[in-house]
């Protein structure tokens, strides 16, 4: 079935997840830092990314999902954090992991940087491995209203027309992140 999750090789192969149906590799499409995954959303400005970050040690755990948020941000967005809890562990398919957490926020940021602002709902679950000296950061990026100066109000992106794919939902993003599986500890040298 379409719809059913599928396990996809991700950084190479070193880890694998289930990403949500219809899940676009946007590295098919544009250039990519190598410390990140970007799938997009088939028919809607959504995303998801995953990154390696350099571990925040000084950062205590309680407070490092809020200390990506806000690096996220940087200074050209207005943020607001919604909600902040673990991410129970137990339920994680990777095995490693010392703590996990959750937050909610909402953005208003531009694109490309342009002038126009969209209002974004984003859900990230940090991974922490201070093993691996790494920050292992999933976003989900849920525009709730997009500005009509965006360039993403014009449907001409990159990304090829598709069937009508239903939006993603945070189930499909919290999915995605409790399946991440580490395969090839290697890939932190």
């Amino acid at each position: 079935m379409a719809d059913e999750p599928q396990e996809s090789p991700l950084f190479g192969g070193a880890f694998s997840g289930h990403l949500p149906p219809g899940s676009l590799d946007i590295s098919e499409m544009r250039q990519v830092p190598d410390n990140q995954e970007v799938f997009v959303h088939p028919s809607t400005d959504q995303s998801i990314i995953m990154e390696l970050l350099e571990y925040q040690a000084g950062v205590p755990d309680e407070n490092a999902a809020r200390y990506h948020f806000e690096d996220i941000a940087g200074n050209s967005a207005s943020i607001e954090i919604l909600s902040q809890d673990h991410f129970a562990p137990d339920l994680l398919a990777f095995e490693g992991c010392s703590s996990a957490w959750q937050l909610t926020g909402r953005q208003q940021v531009a694109k490309f940087n342009e002038e126009a602002k969209n209002d974004v709902t984003v859900h990230l679950v940090l991974l922490r491995l201070p093993q691996y000296r790494t920050d292992l950061l999933v976003t989900f990026n849920d525009p709730t209203w997009i500005n009509p100066l965006s360039t993403s109000a014009v449907q001409t992106t990159e990304v090829p027309l598709a069937p009508s794919q239903p939006p993603w939902t945070v189930e499909h993003f919290h999915a995605f992140a409790r399946s991440l599986r580490l395969l090839d500890p290697g890939l932190f040298g």
